[in-house]
């Protein structure tokens, strides 16, 4: 059933966007739900409050309109194409991350004192990552999410990110070391509190995935589809740190909400 399910969905895609469902190109998106996610512009993000141990986060858009239409489609409808778009989007995202830059100028900031977002400042011109390699690790799903969907949304998009990034002469890995070490409830309908309550504890690294994350000279991004509390990458962020990574950064696809995305300082991409 998941497999037919997939199938017409590909057929609904192949009539109309999948962000706004206007006549499209050989792509996807039309030209215009596209430039949403790829315009060559990426966000430090701090979700509202923010939750204790959240490393820097950037994101490609918020989280309204033709985007979420389009994450929900590959997300929860199978629409296994769009991940080409979400993974370039993600992959803008982590390029800001592994650079480093933050609203205080340094690799990893937490942000201003007390947990209040950044202020909006001009763009700044983006630089590359160092030559270090870059580990993407993906904020792993549940089981049981996985085999509702039929596929683990977060690792696939994280996949094309991975392949765009290399092509940019990045030295990228996707290392998804981060596994469930017991049950969580869903997240949707929680709220911030009860979301980090939720989470807390939960995440552990895979046996012999602590090595990797010790690597030298290697940077560690955390990667999921979507921002809202901070809550599932605060918990990831806490997961590595306990399996001797350090401090990561982190990026997802979109963030919401809105206000949490605008807030945040941008930075061009070429």
């Amino acid at each position: 059933m998941r497999g037919t399910g997939r199938e017409l969905t590909g057929l609904l895609l192949a009539a109309g966007c999948a962000g706004c469902g206007a006549v499209r190109g050989a792509g996807a998106l039309c030209a215009g739900c596209a430039a949403e996610l790829t315009a060559g512009a990426v966000r430090r993000v701090t979700p509202r409050p923010r939750p204790a141990g959240l490393p820097a986060v950037y994101a490609a858009a918020a989280y309204a309109d033709a985007v979420r239409t389009a994450l929900l489609a590959h997300k929860e409808r199978g629409a296994l194409r769009l991940a080409r778009p979400l993974g370039v989007a993600l992959a803008a995202g982590v390029r800001a991350a592994a650079a480093g830059r933050t609203p205080r100028g340094r690799p990893g900031g937490g942000g201003p004192r007390g947990g209040a977002p950044p202020r909006a400042r001009p763009r700044e011109r983006f630089r590359e990552p160092d030559g270090g390699r870059v580990f993407l690790v993906p904020v792993p799903s549940a089981r049981a999410a996985v085999v509702r969907r039929g596929h683990d949304p977060v690792r696939r998009i994280a996949l094309v990110a991975a392949e765009r990034l290399r092509r940019r002469g990045i030295r990228v890995e996707l290392l998804p070391v981060l596994r469930q070490r017991r049950a969580v409830a869903d997240q949707a309908g929680l709220s911030a509190a009860a979301r980090r309550r939720n989470v807390r504890g939960a995440l552990e690294a895979v046996r012999g995935g602590a090595p990797r994350l010790r690597a030298p000279g290697c940077r560690v991004v955390l990667v999921d589809d979507v921002l809202t509390t901070g809550a599932s990458l605060a918990e990831a962020a806490r997961a590595v740190r306990a399996a001797g990574a350090g401090d990561a950064l982190a990026a997802a696809v979109v963030a919401a909400p809105r206000d949490a995305f605008e807030a945040g300082r941008a930075c061009a991409l070429p």
